[in-house]
């Protein structure tokens, strides 16, 4: 067995591997591996580990000659065209349980952080000092508040478990299944109920720009939005324009998107609380990631695949 692995993650769950089976991490002072050297490498692998937020070309697939299994590091799998790797015979697998509850743990992070003004507040405080308690610092407690959840999966239920636990209300929209315990509305009915709309859907062509200048039109000009799923389920321009106008009160987001790169106009909104695509970005969680990406690769070549997306 050959396993390749696209970037630096957590070694400890490759350590106790069978002798006889290779297993290829990028160069410990390199972060990951360049498109030209891993369709170099890949030919000679049976499998591969890529990662969420780098790309898995086309090319790369026809390159991996003996591959049966990408295990894609992260629940998100659009950097995989896994409809190409299908059509090769190659089984597309990612990681959806550990990354649930970190997710799930930010957004309702960013939730307090945008109501009780927690990344506006912290920022003037620095500039302002002493002079800031002059000034009005209310923000809004969430207690009481309906929160609603737009794709209500495993994250999606994670954090209305969550917001229970600070007394809000919980309503939620789905395409397909229903949630016991939780009333579900339609996506109009939902942007014009919640106080707090978060997102967590996966990115597909059903769902690019799935929150656009008519749905931030629906919803209360006190309500908070919320993104922690992909940065191009939104139209950021009709986002931005949202909190210029003042039709929402403020926006927690994680993702962005055209990443690495922010829309500028952002940075401009005091209301808005600007992470890096941090969702998962905890020591516990690689950690985990790791494990249960090598474990889709195990359970595949012993018949019983897990996580398969294709």
């Amino acid at each position: 067995m050959k396993i390749l692995i696209a970037h630096q993650i957590p070694r400890s769950p490759f350590a106790n591997m069978p002798a006889d089976w290779t297993i290829t991490f990028p160069a410990e002072d390199q972060d990951c591996f360049s498109q030209e050297e891993l369709l170099k490498l890949i030919p000679e692998y049976d499998a591969f580990v890529s990662y969420f937020t780098y790309p898995v070309l086309n090319s790369m697939i026809d390159a991996g000659k003996r591959l049966k299994i990408i295990s894609n590091f992260g629940a998100g799998f659009n950097n995989i065209d896994i409809e190409y790797a299908r059509s090769k015979k190659i089984t597309v697998t990612n990681t959806p349980r550990s990354v649930c509850n970190p997710t799930a743990e930010l957004a309702m992070g960013l939730i307090l952080a945008v109501a009780r003004r927690v990344g506006e507040l912290n920022i003037k405080i620095r500039l302002q000092k002493e002079e800031l308690w002059k000034h009005n610092l209310l923000g809004h407690t969430v207690e009481g508040k309906t929160l609603g959840i737009i794709g209500m999966g495993r994250i999606g239920q994670n954090l209305a478990k969550k917001a229970e636990a600070f007394g809000m209300k919980v309503v939620y929209c789905n395409r397909h299944t229903e949630v016991p315990g939780y009333k579900r509305l339609s996506m109009e009915e939902l942007l014009q109920q919640a106080d707090v709309v978060s997102v967590h859907v996966p990115l597909n062509k059903e769902n690019t720009k799935l929150i656009g200048k008519k749905e931030f039109s629906l919803m209360k000009s006190s309500a908070y939005f919320i993104n922690t799923s992909r940065g191009a389920v939104v139209d950021e321009e009709a986002l931005t324009e949202a909190l210029e106008t003042g039709e929402i009160a403020g926006a927690g987001l994680d993702v962005y998107e055209k990443e690495p790169v922010v829309n500028g106009k952002l940075y401009q909104f005091s209301n808005a609380v600007l992470v890096p695509h941090i969702g998962t970005a905890t020591y516990e969680t690689r950690e985990a990631t790791s494990n249960e990406a090598l474990s889709n690769i195990i359970n595949f070549f012993a018949g019983q695949p897990t996580n398969v997306v294709n």
